[in-house]
């Protein structure tokens, strides 16, 4: 599976931003997608998902009214609106497939269930 995040810029504090990732080869109908982010000198971190039936829905609780998930089947995309950014939403913000098909998590997914990773892009909010 490959998969295409898009979205990186330069953004004020308060203000919005929409990643978007589509995948190619594996249909998020039958694999959740979630959103992890990296900021300088930390591990990746979790920030959201959406199963692969598209209405299960997670969010670290820092994000959880700021941020909302969103899939598209017909594109076979997931997208990630962004709203009220802060200085501490800086970071390489990659998408990732889940490995294993027709799964929902009983609580926000760890890191160790995804292997097919985007390349990243990176979304930088100036205070």
């Amino acid at each position: 599976v490959q998969l295409q995040a898009c979205g990186r810029g330069l953004v004020q504090t308060g203000s919005s931003r929409k990643l978007s990732c589509e995948a190619s080869d594996q249909s998020i109908s039958t694999y959740s997608v979630a959103w992890f982010r990296q900021a300088p000198g930390s591990e990746r971190e979790f920030v959201a998902a959406i199963g692969w039936d598209g209405h299960n829905k997670y969010y670290r609780d820092s994000v959880k009214e700021r941020f909302s998930i969103s899939s598209n089947v017909a594109e076979n995309t997931v997208t990630l609106q962004m709203n009220n950014l802060k200085p501490e939403d800086t970071a390489v913000y990659y998408c990732g497939m889940d490995e294993r098909p027709n799964r929902i998590w009983a609580r926000n997914p760890t890191i160790s269930s995804f292997k097919n990773w985007g390349q990243g892009t990176q979304v930088t909010v100036s205070s």
